[in-house]
């Protein structure tokens, strides 16, 4: 697990490196000073206050980059207020929307197919800023869209372009539900809303408040989101309450007309645009986005020997930044974490480096693995394994008898699997855990069990092929 004196000791060599003309000059300017020859001292003084400012910098600077990089929960990051929100409550403040057709007209756009081009450029330091309003197009992936668009009382037609994606929306194209803008004068000019985009495929949770105080839910329901964005689009930006509108604090025009969206939520669904595929093949383009690639995980035997385990995480809120990384966007986040002894969750509040390739399930799940130190006092996100129980990469168990079981995605087994193998110090690196060879004969045995009773409770999920 990632300590703060591991992450200073490793910047502190990098600062010295790449400051190293500052103990030098230090080193020649105090050679200079002490030298009774000398008869200018001058410029050895010079060289002696250069190397001495560039020599206190050093430390200065390893310990603002071993900020940056420490990406582990401590109690210094709790929300102790707690925010009081459900468990399925989500939050993400999506880029603004950069549209080619503003005075277009929203409507519902299947993606019949997304093929990764190219992502970044040379990369100049692990960490990339940004200032102002800049929306830099090297930070975004650029994507090959085939997409069939369903414009409001027209007749649907075809649409092929390439498009720049943010990386807070890229799980809208997985999804296969984007919003087009479509110029009245045709279809020659289509743009694409990404923050709606994203509450169109199911990634940002959309809920209302009724005027009778009712809560419905109108996520997975893209006929009743685009009526409420053209709503929302006449009467000006409706603010929500993380994920929510309260009707009973809207103009009551407004609230009227959204109110009808209430009363049609147990309505039969008109009609939805396309899910996700069986095997997601045609919109598919996690497997060449930057991030972690899935696994069961390492296990560091002296942390796992002093008690140290894996527990469930979930994102709360997720929030865009000026700062970058290759694998991904440093994002604001609120996390809630499930203490390893059992009890009620914490609420905690830290930046992170979030994957590209996890943003782009993000419609599929918002939970997590975390580290647990031995004291449980620090919690560090393990991508490894976050990213296979998201689905990024096929999770699969072969038994001692040869049967294969897929739990892609399947985030309860898989955390099971791995806390099993934690417990037992058995390193998995890869999405495959074979228990053919593997010792001992109880965590095999404990592995199996795992496996059948996840199965039982879930008749209708994957099972052995």
């Amino acid at each position: 697990m990632q300590s703060f004196a591991g992450t200073f000791a490793r910047n502190l060599v990098v600062a010295a490196v790449c400051t190293v003309a500052g103990p030098i000059l230090l080193v020649l300017g105090a050679l200079g000073v002490a030298d009774p020859g000398e008869s200018d001292r001058r410029i050895p003084l010079v060289f002696l206050l250069a190397g001495l400012v560039g020599t206190l910098a050093i430390p200065f600077l390893a310990l603002s980059g071993a900020r940056a990089d420490y990406r582990v929960v401590t109690h210094r990051d709790r929300l102790d207020d707690g925010s009081g929100r459900p468990d399925d409550s989500f939050a993400l403040w999506t880029p603004r929307a950069d549209v080619p057709a503003p005075q277009g007209r929203f409507a519902a756009a299947d993606v019949l197919e997304a093929t990764f081009v190219r992502y970044g450029g040379d990369w100049e330091a692990t960490y990339q800023s940004y200032g102002g309003d800049l929306d830099p197009d090297e930070v975004k992936p650029l994507i090959r869209l085939r997409l069939r668009i369903h414009p409001d009382g027209g007749t649907p037609f075809e649409w092929t372009g390439e498009r720049r994606v943010p990386s807070l929306c890229l799980s809208a194209v997985t999804a296969g539900r984007l919003v087009a803008v479509v110029h009245p004068a045709g279809p020659a000019e289509v743009g694409i809303d990404w923050p709606r985009s994203a509450l169109l495929s199911g990634t940002r949770p959309c809920r209302l408040v009724g005027l009778d105080g009712r809560r419905v839910d109108l996520t997975g329901r893209p006929d009743l989101l685009l009526e409420q964005m053209r709503i929302a689009g006449t009467v000006g930006g409706i603010r929500m309450d993380v994920d929510t509108i309260d009707l009973r604090h809207l103009a009551p025009p407004v609230a009227t007309r959204l109110q009808g969206l209430v009363e049609r939520v147990d309505e039969p669904a008109g009609r939805r645009t396309a899910g996700p595929v069986p095997d997601g093949r045609a919109r598919w383009v996690v497997d060449d986005l930057p991030g972690e690639a899935g696994a069961f995980g390492d296990v560091d035997r002296r942390w796992a020997r002093h008690g140290g385990q894996l527990t469930r995480a979930r994102f709360l809120e997720l929030r865009g930044t000026t700062t970058y990384q290759y694998h991904g966007p440093v994002l604001e986040t609120v996390l809630r974490i499930w203490p390893v002894e059992g009890g009620a969750p914490f609420d905690a509040r830290k930046k992170l480096t979030v994957p590209m390739n996890y943003l782009a399930l993000l419609h599929r799940t918002k939970d997590l693995v975390a580290l647990v130190s031995p004291d449980r006092r620090a919690y560090e996100i393990d991508w490894n394994r976050s990213n296979l129980t998201a689905g990024a990469t096929p999770a699969l168990v072969i038994a001692p008898d040869g049967r294969q079981f897929d739990l892609t995605g399947r985030f309860d087994p898989l955390l099971a699997v791995m806390r099993l193998l934690v417990a037992n110090h058995v390193s998995v690196p890869g999405n495959v855990l074979d228990l053919r060879a593997r010792h001992p004969s109880t965590m095999v045995a404990q592995v199996m069990d795992t496996l059948r009773t996840s199965l039982d409770r879930d008749a209708t999920g994957p099972g052995p092929r």
